[in-house]
Order: structure tokens, then sequence, then C-alpha cells
């Protein structure tokens, strides 16, 4: 806060946009006024007024950090503590996020200004300057920044066919990192297909979870999916809340989408689809780290009682709306 509001005084600008939801717990109903107090212009997103209509469901899950429009980040990282360790929630909180430069950035800044335009009521000033073009930047594979969101904005759940084609095209692995697995049948068919022809495709989900009843749908998908050949991992220090997709050491993904029903269908979300980058090799580093620090379900460790397999069944019902 100190610098935001230090680069603020010194002229540059700075604009916020939070999810009101999301933030709805620790903060208080009036904060952009605090932050407008400090010459930080501030909005959050789809202000909670208690209509029983869609802003409920259509929240902002986007990460989107834009320096100088020179410079992007985007990811699961939010701005709160746990995220960095600083205090201890759910474990040890993993996560991962990615760092843009040049023409890459521009999409970013592009959702960005429009999310913040439609919660403020007036676009911001759009001009070549927030665009600048830059000539020393080493282009490595190809990037392509992409937004997602619920109709009417969005006609396709462009996420969700993101997953589905690198499902599709792997021929011999896809890993996936992600804090939630409730997935609709389409989804769990194309992971269970690429699984039954071969490909060695690993999930890795958090061994403690930030929600139980949550982390109980996730574990119902165990069975189905590991009777196909996926395999599934539990990240032993804590909670994983990183959206890591990669396969075949060519393509991956990063950004905000969880294997969720509010991720891949109701809330606006980002990502970076990747080809043949060299990050591509972290990404890869990365998620071989996490593997060895988690732990592979197996039909031994699978083994439940009635109850919870009942329990299980019953959330099941719900999953469209969690």
């Amino acid at each position: 806060m100190e610098i935001l509001k230090r680069k603020a005084t010194s002229g540059v600008t700075v604009r916020v946009l939070y999810d009101d939801i999301g933030c709805m717990c620790t903060l208080p109903g009036d904060y952009a006024k605090t932050l407008q107090s400090y010459g930080i212009e501030a909005t959050p997103f789809s202000r909670l007024r208690g209509n029983a209509d869609s802003e409920f469901n259509n929240r902002c899950h986007r990460k989107i950090l834009v320096i100088d429009g020179k410079i992007g980040y985007t990811g699961g990282v939010n701005i709160a503590d746990e995220y960095i360790n600083e205090i201890t929630v759910y474990g040890h909180w993993k996560d991962t996020g990615v760092r843009l430069q040049g023409d890459a950035v521009w999409e970013l800044t592009r959702l960005f200004l429009c999310d913040y335009g439609i919660n403020v009521k007036t676009l911001p000033k759009d001009n070549f300057e927030l665009y600048p073009q830059s000539k020393d930047i080493y282009e490595d594979g190809y990037i392509i920044p992409f937004g997602d969101g619920p109709k009417p904005l969005y006609e396709r759940r462009v996420g969700k066919s993101v997953i589905q084609n690198m499902l599709n095209s792997a021929t011999r692995y896809m890993y996936i990192t992600t804090p939630y697995l409730i997935i609709d049948n389409d989804l769990c068919v194309s992971i269970e297909s690429a699984a039954l022809r071969g490909v060695d495709v690993r999930i890795i989900v958090p061994h403690i979870p930030d929600k139980k009843l949550v982390f109980e749908m996730t574990k119902s998908f165990y069975h189905r999916l590991m009777k196909a050949g996926v395999k599934i991992y539990e990240y032993e220090p804590g909670f994983i809340h990183a959206k890591s997709y990669i396969s075949d050491d060519e393509y991956a993904m990063i950004g905000t989408i969880n294997l969720d029903y509010r991720s891949l269908v109701h809330h606006f979300e980002n990502g970076v689809w990747m080809y043949k980058c060299s990050s591509i090799k972290d990404i890869k580093e990365d998620i071989d780290e996490t593997l060895s620090k988690s732990i592979e379900i197996t039909e031994k460790t699978l083994k439940t009682g009635l109850l919870k397999r009942f329990i299980r069944s019953v959330v099941r019902i719900f999953a469209p709306m969690l």
C-alpha cells in the first residue's frame, strides 16, 4: 500500500479493481473510497447489492498486473498474506504465475480496461500510449493471452476449450495442477480419453483443503478418473492454488482457470497459452518438484466407508453451484 500511495502521489496512474464478494470478509464496504483518498483510482467489481441475479455468480476471478503497458503478470496469485506464506492457513500455499513482456501484455491491458470501465460506467481513455511497441523483446515460441467469461459476453467457454484441445492433442503426457476438481461429464470424458489412449495424465490437488465440502466433491471424481488410468496426487505440504496445464514439453497454459464449474462457466477468467516457449521447461520442472512433494492416491488409500461415499454422492448434485 505504501508503494501504491507513493506512486500515485508522484504522478503515476494507479488503478485497482477488486472483486466485491471475493473481498467482502476481508475489506470494508467503502474500501474503494479509502484507496481513492490516496489518489488511487479504485472500484469493486460488480458491487454486491443483494439482488437475486447473476451478481452472485459472475465474479471477477482474473489476476492481472500491468506496468507501463510493457510488463504484465498473471496466474493464480491474489494479493493476500497467505499467498506469500506470510501467514499459514492451510499449510504451505503453492501457486504459480507468469511474467510477460512486449506485445503479449496488450491483451492483459485490454482485459483490465474493459473490466474497469464496465464497473466505473466510463471506459478509461484508450490510446496508443497504453500499448507501446517493444522492439528489443526476444520472441520465444508463441504466446497468446486470452480472456474468458460468462455468456453473452463470451459465446464460447474459452478456457475449457484450451484445456480440452491440450488433452486431445497430447501424445505423451498431460500434467495439471488445480485447487478444485469439479468437472462436467464432457471434460471428464476428455481427461479419461487421453489416459485411455496411453497419455500419462496426472492431476495434482491439495492435501489440506480450504473448503472441506468442496474437497469431498473433488475426491468424488477420483475413482472414475483413476479407473481410466489417470494418476491423482495430493500436495502433502498444504494447499495448491496453482492453475498449471502442460503437455508433451510443447504446450502449456498458466492463468486463473480452475477445474470447477464456477471457473469454467460463471467467472471472468484469463490465461496465457504457450507453444514451444523456453518457459515451458520451467513449468515442467516446477510441476515435477511439486509431484515429489505429493502423495499419489491409490486404490488402497481411496477406500472409504459407506457414509462418506453417500455424502460424496449427495454433494455431487450441487456441483454446478460450486
